[in-house]
């Protein structure tokens, strides 16, 4: 009997065994199904767009519906080659596993950053026709949403973050929401109520837009497997700054950028964004913000915030003030550097947001500079004459051009010279291009155009290395081509000879929703503003 039993319960050991080996065997089936069916998952991603730098003081009426002039449907959103959703769209597809899906977006207002508030009914009308696309592509796996920051819409104080709330309202709240901005942007800590994630651009001009495309999707595709679970913190130091004045090329810009690409070197899966603010903006969460995500440490997106914050206080003095000469000691200026050789001068018309400011060229003509290219005057009333007129090469040019708009544009001067171009340019039907005095050019332009690149000039009868003196509506950008690539001998950014709209001198403007009486310089800031991610209008 005992051999029985031993023979009984060897035999039932073997077959634990067994069995054993068994399961064993189907688990690591199962784990390697498992495994295969995750390196095998993919995820749907909704892309959209809803960008516009507004300047809410700018004359002309508000943007309407009409006056976006494009709309990207479906696959026109994936492959526009926008900067932000260019980037964006090539890591998504490096990885293989992403499909992306675009939705019905605004592109491309006529008149850019020159034109006033969004209509309410342009935000909705575009909004809804977005969302009919987003609800016909459910179930989606994740959100990026190509903003801007600065838009202005009315009765709407937080537009970014409205429109962050109504992809939340659809997509439910375990579908990670990311979105790109430009350091122009006007936040608080409203967009990350709603989303998980914000890259911002950390240079201006802004060479990193594709960069931070590219991270935006790394940071969706992380959150999306669970491998990052943002925590987000949000400080804004009461500072605001004139756009010209936030330039990284120069100290303190440079050095607050620096400390946020520190802050992420320094710390694995930190990531720190900076708005500078956009102050032509009139809206309640105008001026600098700072807004930072980790994986899953509250303590240090504190921390970093509140060391960004901190820094960018300490600096305030020297980055909200600026010294710029007005346009007679500027074309003065760009005379001296003729005589010196240090040719061609560059100079920045940085204040004149609607584009038809006759300041400099007025001041051209008088002191007689020749060898001037004018790139461009806004003045679609000499472009609708020349249309009438049937203008053509060669044709005598005599009008008054520019200085319409109001009294921050100047008056308008008189140009005798000759057409020399006339004809689609800029993506409007018709520039032209106008020989005057000592072989100078002017550029006619439709509305405000910012010309960036000296390579934008090549048209037509125009070459840019052919003048002495460069003339554009920019405040920073043009620095891209014109001085940070050595281009021109000579940079000179030029003031506007009053306190105006683009100017320096913000306490001038008619705030009606921006607390720009609690922020430094123009007011007396909160002391109290500290661990706070926003200034209760």
């Amino acid at each position: 009997m005992t051999a029985n039993r031993h023979h009984e319960f060897s035999a039932r050991g073997s077959m634990s065994v067994a069995s054993r080996a068994v399961l064993a065997a189907l688990a690591v089936a199962l784990l390697t199904a498992l495994g295969c069916a995750d390196a095998a998952r993919s995820f749907k991603v909704a892309v959209a767009t809803f960008s516009h730098e507004t300047c809410t003081f700018c004359p002309g009426g508000d943007t309407q519906i009409e006056d976006w002039r494009t709309v990207l449907r479906g696959d026109q959103v994936i492959e526009r080659g926008d900067a932000y959703i260019g980037g964006f769209v090539n890591q998504a597809r490096e990885y293989g596993d992403i499909e992306l899906v675009g939705l019905e977006s605004p592109s491309d207002v006529f008149g850019g950053s020159s034109r006033s508030w969004n209509t309410e009914e342009a935000l909705n009308h575009f909004m809804d026709r977005m969302l009919a696309d987003l609800r016909a592509a459910m179930p989606v796996d994740g959100v990026y949403l190509a903003l801007h920051g600065a838009m202005g819409v009315r009765n709407v104080p937080r537009p970014e973050a409205e429109i962050a709330r109504r992809f939340r309202e659809i997509v439910g709240p375990n579908v990670p929401i990311v979105g790109t901005f430009d350091l122009h942007g006007n936040e608080d800590e409203e967009f990350l109520r709603w989303a998980d994630g914000s890259f911002v651009v950390k240079r201006f001009p802004h060479y990193d837009a594709y960069l931070q495309g590219e991270r935006a999707a790394r940071f969706l595709r992380l959150t999306m497997k669970g491998d990052y679970s943002a925590t987000r913190a949000t400080r804004k130091p009461p500072v605001i700054t004139a756009t010209v004045l936030q330039w990284t090329g120069a100290s303190p810009s440079m050095n607050i950028m620096e400390r946020a690409r520190r802050w992420e070197a320094r710390q694995p899966g930190a990531f720190v964004s900076v708005f500078y603010g956009f102050p032509w903006t009139d809206v309640p969460d105008v001026g600098m913000t700072v807004q930072v995500m980790t994986n899953n440490d509250q303590a240090l997106a504190d921390h970093i915030a509140d060391d960004m914050a901190e820094f960018m206080w300490r600096v305030r003095e020297e980055f909200a003030h600026g010294d710029f000469p007005v346009p007679d000691e500027a074309v003065r200026r760009a005379r001296q550097a003729i005589t010196r050789g240090e040719t061609p001068v560059a100079m920045g018309d940085y204040s004149d947001r609607p584009g038809d400011a006759t300041w400099i060229l007025e001041q051209l003509v008088s002191q007689r500079v020749g060898k001037v290219l004018y790139g461009a005057l806004r003045d679609e009333r000499a472009l609708e004459a020349l249309a009438q007129a049937n203008a053509q090469p060669g044709d005598a040019f005599d009008m008054e051009v520019g200085g319409f708009t109001e009294a921050a544009a100047g008056r308008p001067v008189r140009i005798q010279g000759t057409v020399r171009f006339f004809g689609p340019q800029f993506g409007y039907d018709h520039v032209a291009v106008i020989e005057h005095g000592d072989s100078s050019m002017l550029i006619l332009a439709p509305a405000y155009t910012q010309i960036t690149e000296p390579e934008a000039l090549r048209f037509g009868p125009v070459e840019p290395d052919d003048y002495d003196v460069i003339v554009v509506k920019s405040r920073a950008h043009f620095r891209r081509g014109f001085d940070e690539t050595g281009y021109a001998r000579t940079i000179l950014v030029v003031d506007a000879p009053g306190p105006w709209v683009g100017t320096t001198r913000l306490d001038a403007l008619p705030y009606e929703f921006a607390p720009i009486d609690r922020l430094y310089p123009f007011g007396e800031p909160d002391p109290n503003w500290r661990g706070k991610g926003r200034l209760v209008p």
